[in-house]
């Protein structure tokens, strides 16, 4: 009912005194208040590039995901006054760490939930999925989705790496008693590859029953061996690719297990790692390598030649605090759209989670400014 309507009610319609004065005050809150809440919008602010202008810019931050009222409209004041306040509103993520995107729907696993959320943008809504009975989790790390929309949660708590289908229901359990100690899941075909904190390893399971097919590697430095695996993607070119925070590089595996290289050392300079974790690639097969310690995302080549790197600590929106996590999406690029500079035109999305600060969940853009001259194919270099 429009807010006009209501001291028109007041007026005509026949009615007690008591209930006259009533919709008088209710008039008078609904003025004050204002009838309807606009849709949620985030702090207005510059935009922030990377390369920052006047350099051809490739990254824009987009937007930030930490609790439910970055996904929906914020209940009235004047709904708060009459019912009270919404505890919707006041739920949140706590301590992210891997996630993912499909569907319109951000995965986001809170190790202190414990579970996954779910910021359901087309929606509106944010969940959280704690899972039940065997499903249940108990201190999950890392996420990814098939194709099917199948989730693949890493449990340190449990172990094991628990499956839920496209609507959040529990499928099934892997990983036996002592068998592995999961870090991350990746998925290639009818295999699911587990790196394996435990035993410095990466295990090789069928997708559907579980069973280990082969694995690959031990601990140590050498090329083709590990020291904590803690992230892993498969590259568009077929490959898997290990981040490795104790020997602070990100290694290239065939399907098979046979190691193809290794990028990065330990060090404070670009191309250089302190403690490297997630990881993700674009379909150019560039490489985009998240630093807790540096707190920002390099872009390395296949060669290793460092491309961009992007990010910083802080306490502005679009900074990372502790970055843990990083997905790269281009099925949902539509709906942050709104979000770019209306001459920046984007191509892929960047999911970082971080672990601290003001935002959880960054979204940035990668993309093109029209008007300027980009002579450089795929990201350009950003001086330091």
């Amino acid at each position: 009912m429009p807010c006009f309507s209501l001291k028109k009610l007041a007026e005509r319609m026949p009615m007690s005194r008591f209930f006259r004065e009533f919709l008088s005050v209710l008039f008078l809150l609904t003025a004050f208040w204002g009838c309807a809440t606009a849709p949620h919008k985030q702090d207005v602010r510059p935009a922030v590039f990377y390369p920052p202008l006047p350099n051809p810019p490739r990254i824009q931050y987009l937007s930030s995901f930490s609790s439910a009222r970055d996904v929906s409209a914020p209940q009235s004041k004047l709904a708060e006054f009459i019912v009270g306040k919404d505890p919707k509103e006041e739920y949140a993520l706590k301590k992210p760490y891997g996630l993912s995107i499909f569907d319109g729907k951000i995965y986001v696993v809170d190790t202190q939930g414990p579970g996954y959320a779910v910021f359901d943008l087309k929606n509106k809504l944010l969940k959280g999925v704690p899972g039940a009975g065997a499903g249940r989790m108990r201190k999950p790390i890392n996420l990814t989705i098939d194709r099917d929309g199948t989730k693949y949660v890493t449990d340190t708590g449990l172990n094991q790496v628990l499956a839920f289908d496209k609507d959040d229901n529990f499928l099934r359990a892997y990983g036996v008693k002592d068998q592995f100690k999961p870090g991350d899941a990746a998925v290639s075909g009818d295999r699911l590859y587990v790196s394996d904190l435990k035993n410095h390893e990466i295990q090789v399971l069928d997708k559907v029953s579980g069973t280990l097919l082969f694995k690959f590697a031990k601990a140590g430095a050498k090329e083709g061996e590990l020291y904590y695996p803690t992230n892993m993607a498969v590259g568009p070119n077929g490959h898997l690719y290990v981040s490795e925070t104790g020997n602070f590089r990100v290694q290239k595996f065939t399907l098979e297990g046979k190691p193809v290289r290794t990028y990065g050392q330990v060090g404070n300079r670009p191309g250089q790692f302190s403690r490297p974790r997630g990881i993700a690639l674009d379909r150019q097969g560039n490489i985009y390598i998240v630093d807790a310690a540096f707190e920002n995302i390099q872009i390395i080549d296949q060669e290793g030649r460092v491309l961009l790197f992007f990010g910083q600590p802080g306490n502005n929106r679009e900074d990372i605090n502790l970055p843990a996590g990083i997905v790269i999406d281009y099925e949902n690029v539509p709906l942050f759209q709104q979000y770019a500079d209306s001459k920046f035109k984007l191509e892929y999305l960047i999911l970082v989670a971080s672990q601290f600060g003001v935002s959880k969940v960054n979204v940035f853009g990668f993309g093109r400014m029209e008007g300027m001259d980009y002579t450089v194919p795929g990201p350009v270099r950003q001086k330091k």
